[in-house]
């Protein structure tokens, strides 16, 4: 890979028609870029609005949360399932498609410890939906809140999205590109997103007149469940 200017990953789930191009080395550019495309007996054709390719139809359903993130310069909308259960195996199963393992059980030991959810002894299975895979922390708390709801089986309130990331003391640090997030949401038909506190404190300062969606400021974990 030295030898070369660019590098790109032409990355999707094998059964999905959608394909994604992410830039892993430009060397006289950028890399936080994502092309997100269809496979179509014409061809590969770009995705306008990925955002409406990855939400599903089931999220008023108990286990599924909308996390806000952004890719590059583009912000979307990702529908992240979870499905919690009791274990018949003496170590519980934990599963994450399209997120990272390791952040996956650090989530669920902040969850265990400040939440008193006593996840411990249940398997828990993570999944982001339409075969994407992202790496940036600020979707913890949509992947804390599918959790929670599914081993409630209280679904999330309808039309909410969430972002922040999760800290190892329970408390939703701030995100970046918050605005674009904000923004993403009200665009997709959604009535309410909620952020970290220290964002809620920006976005209050701008007073932008194009932000009609409802913003709620959450400070940890338990301020998040009770939202």
């Amino acid at each position: 890979e030295h030898l070369v200017d660019t590098v790109l990953y032409f990355e999707g789930e094998k059964y999905s028609p959608y394909r994604m191009i992410r830039g892993v080395k430009n060397r006289f550019g950028s890399t936080n870029e994502l092309g997100v495309f269809e496979m179509t007996d014409k061809g590969l054709i770009e995705v306008s609005n990925p955002s409406k390719m990855l939400l599903g139809e089931n999220k008023n359903n108990p286990g599924v949360a909308v996390a806000g993130t952004v890719e590059g310069t583009r912000p979307m909308l990702i529908e992240i399932q979870s499905l919690v259960l009791s274990t018949n195996f003496p170590s519980p199963r934990r599963t994450s498609t399209g997120t990272d393992f390791n952040r996956l059980n650090m989530l669920l030991a902040v969850i265990e410890k400040y939440s008193r959810v006593a996840i411990s002894s249940y398997d828990v299975y993570v999944n982001l939906a339409g075969g994407i895979r992202i790496t940036e922390p600020f979707i913890d708390a949509g992947i804390v809140l599918s959790v929670v709801s599914s081993y409630t089986n209280r679904p999330v309130k309808p039309l909410t999205v969430v972002c922040g990331e999760i800290g190892l003391t329970g408390e939703l640090r701030g995100v970046s590109f918050v605005k674009e997030r904000v923004i993403e949401a009200q665009k997709m038909g959604f009535e309410r997103i909620i952020v970290p506190k220290n964002n809620f404190n920006d976005i209050k300062k701008l007073k932008d007149k194009d932000i009609k969606i409802e913003v709620k400021g959450v400070s940890d974990i338990n301020s998040l469940f009770s939202e």
